[in-house]
């Protein structure tokens, strides 16, 4: 009787064990808690440059870029500018490159978390992703969320309509990145965001942006109670035409 008491105790404890290490592993992977513990990581294993990441992990991340870059058009050479096309309802982000003078779609990634509904951010903490024409403004090799973007959230747009509604403490640290979970962000996955960051990382933020929109307006018409939000629609819309072959 003892020794299946001790029996049934050890195989309890073992079950616990495992679904404690399935719990862990699925929270790394998709990136829960990440804010929490990243820095506590980070005083582990010390701060990455953008150079070191890219000896890691580029020419993985390229060779799996490569065949969407060839049949494009690039064939071994890179875009000299990069432009996201981020769609909030279908929870996509397109990747396009110029090439001679015109862009090029080059591949979509599938979004797997944004919060937040239709309708642009307006203030820190209302947990919506930001709709407009950004720039990419910097590498963050030590993101919680493996790697990521800036995006210049609030742009001067963005303030400039905060003044003339009144509002302050707009929000900010916006950002493209990896894993699975996000509040206020786009994110794309630990692949996806490897090949972006490792793309962006050649050609340069300087050359690189974004275009955030509710949903596709190039198939759907953008209103807003709001006529400044329509008139910012009617912008995206006119840019996403024009990117068109």
């Amino acid at each position: 009787m003892q020794s299946m008491y001790t029996r049934r105790t050890f195989v309890t404890l073992a079950a616990g064990v495992a679904a404690l290490g399935l719990g862990a592993g699925m929270a790394w992977q998709r990136g829960w808690g990440a804010t929490l513990w990243n820095p506590l990581l980070l005083r582990v294993t010390g701060r990455r440059t953008v150079e070191e990441v890219m000896d890691s992990m580029s020419n993985a991340a390229f060779g799996r870029l490569q065949p969407a870059l060839v049949a494009a058009g690039f064939g071994e050479a890179l875009p000299p500018k990069l432009r996201f096309v981020a769609l909030k309802e279908e929870r996509l982000l397109e990747l396009w490159g110029e090439r001679n003078g015109f862009w090029q779609f080059i591949k979509t990634y599938p979004v797997f978390a944004a919060s937040g509904t239709e309708g642009p951010k307006l203030q820190e903490g209302d947990r919506q992703v930001p709709e407009g024409h950004y720039r990419i403004t910097h590498l963050n090799p030590n993101s919680a969320f493996h790697l990521s973007l800036g995006i210049d959230y609030p742009n001067p747009a963005d303030r400039e309509q905060a003044i003339i509604d009144g509002r302050q403490q707009l929000g900010g640290d916006i950002m493209v990145h990896g894993k699975a979970v996000s509040v206020g962000c786009l994110a794309i996955g630990d692949e996806a965001i490897e090949e972006i960051f490792a793309l962006v990382a050649r050609v340069g933020t300087a050359n690189s942006d974004i275009l955030i929109a509710p949903y596709d307006l190039r198939v759907r018409h953008g209103r807003d109670d709001r006529s400044w939000v329509t008139d910012r629609y009617a912008e995206l819309t006119e840019t996403l035409q024009n990117m068109a072959p």
